[in-house]
C-alpha cells in the first residue's frame, strides 16, 4: 500500500456507461473535477474496445495515471490496454475509477463510493492498491484469443445472463434490475453442460455444470457475492461451480447469491489455484467483468499483484 503526490490523469469517459448514465452525468462529473482542481484530460470512447485503445495509447504519450469514468465493463478494458502495451511495467500505471457503471461490482469491492464528489476525493488522495489480475485465453469459433480481468469471469448460466444483459445495453434499454431479470427469466431453457476442471493440474470436477465463476475479487451481477473467499492480492484464482441440480432449488436459493453463503449448499464446489483449465462436451460460453466474449476450451492463470489501483480504504473487504 501506498500514497502517492497528486499527478495528472486521463480521464476515459463511457457515455454509454450505466445504459447511456455516461451521457447524462459527465457534464456534472466534469464540473467537479474543475471545481476540485484536478489536472486531467479527457477522451470519449466511441464503441466497444475503443477504451483499450485510449489507454494504450495514453500511456505511449507519457500518462501514468488512468481513470476510467464509466463501470466495470470501461476497467476491463482500460486494464488490457494498460497490460497489451509493453513500454513500461503494468504496475507502474495507476488505475482509478469514478463509478458511472450499472453493477459497479469492482468499485463495491474496493469501497470506492458511487457519489461523485466522493470518488474524486478519491482519486485526489490517491491511495494504492497491487491487486492481481488474470487471464484467459479462450476460443471464438475456431480463433485462440485471450483477454486480462481484474474482477470476477462467468461461465454457463452467469455468462448466458451477461449476454442477455449486454444485448439489452446495445439498445439502449435494461438498468440495474436487467441482470436480476435475465437470472430467472432464462432460467429453464439452460441445459447443464458436460465438463471437466482441473486445477493446477489436476482434476477437480467432472460433471454436469450450471453456472461458475473465476474470481479475483468477490462481487458480481450488481452486488453478488458468488466467490466470497477471494482475496484480490493473494496471487490465486478462486472458483466458484454450481453442479446439476434441480433448478427449483436454485431458485430456492437465490438470495445466497448475495451474502456469500451460496458456497456452503451440497450442489456448490469451490477451489482455489494459479491455473484453471476447463473443457466441455459443449461450448462453455465466458464473460470476464460482465464483457461477453467466447467459448471453451478455457485456460485460466493468474498474474500476481501487477495492477495498481486507487481504492477507497487501507485495503479491501
Amino acid at each position: 500500500m501506498q500514497t502517492a503526490s497528486s499527478e495528472k490523469w486521463f480521464m476515459i469517459v463511457n457515455p454509454n456507461a450505466g445504459v447511456k448514465k455516461g451521457t447524462k452525468d459527465w457534464p456534472k462529473i466534469l464540473r467537479l473535477l474543475q471545481k476540485e482542481n484536478v489536472d486531467f484530460d479527457f477522451q470519449t470512447t466511441t464503441g466497444r474496445g475503443h477504451a483499450i485503445e485510449i489507454a494504450s495509447e495514453s500511456i505511449l504519450n507519457g500518462c501514468m495515471n488512468i481513470c476510467v469514468v464509466g463501470g466495470d465493463g470501461t476497467l476491463n478494458e482500460a486494464l488490457n490496454g494498460i497490460m497489451g502495451q509493453q513500454l513500461v511495467s503494468s504496475s507502474e500505471i495507476t488505475l482509478g475509477i469514478i463509478p458511472v457503471g450499472t453493477g459497479n461490482d469492482w468499485s463495491r469491492m474496493f469501497n470506492v463510493p458511487f457519489d461523485y464528489l466522493r470518488a474524486i476525493h478519491i482519486l485526489k488522495q490517491k491511495t494504492t492498491f497491487l491487486q492481481d489480475a488474470g487471464r484467459v485465453t479462450y476460443y471464438h469459433n475456431a480463433e485462440q484469443l485471450s483477454r486480462f480481468f481484474m474482477n470476477v469471469a462467468g461461465m454457463g448460466y452467469d455468462a448466458l445472463v451477461a449476454k442477455k444483459t449486454n444485448l439489452l445495453k446495445e439498445k439502449g434499454l435494461g438498468g440495474p434490475l436487467s441482470y436480476m431479470y435475465f437470472v430467472f427469466a432464462s432460467l429453464f431453457q439452460y441445459k447443464f453442460i458436460e465438463t471437466v476442471i482441473e486445477v493446477d493440474g489436476i482434476q477437480a470436477f467432472s460433471g454436469g455444470l450450471f453456472s461458475m465463476n473465476v474470481g479475483i475479487c468477490k462481487y458480481n451481477g450488481g452486488g453478488m457475492m458468488q466467490v466470497p473467499h477471494a482475496i484480490p492480492d493473494d496471487g490465486l484464482l478462486d472458483v466458484t461451480l454450481i453442479k446439476k441440480a434441480s433448478k427449483w432449488m436454485v431458485v430456492r436459493h437465490a438470495r445466497k447469491l448475495f451474502d456469500g453463503s451460496l458456497v456452503n449448499l451440497p450442489m456448490v464446489a469451490t477451489f482455489r489455484g494459479e491455473t484453471i483449465r476447463i473443457s466441455s462436451t459443449e461450448k462453455l460460453f465466458l464473460e470476464t467483468d460482465g464483457e461477453s466474449l467466447g467459448h471453451s476450451p478455457l485456460t485460466f492463470e493468474v498474474l500476481p499483484r501487477c495492477v495498481r489501483v486507487v481504492t477507497g480504504g487501507t485495503s479491501p473487504p
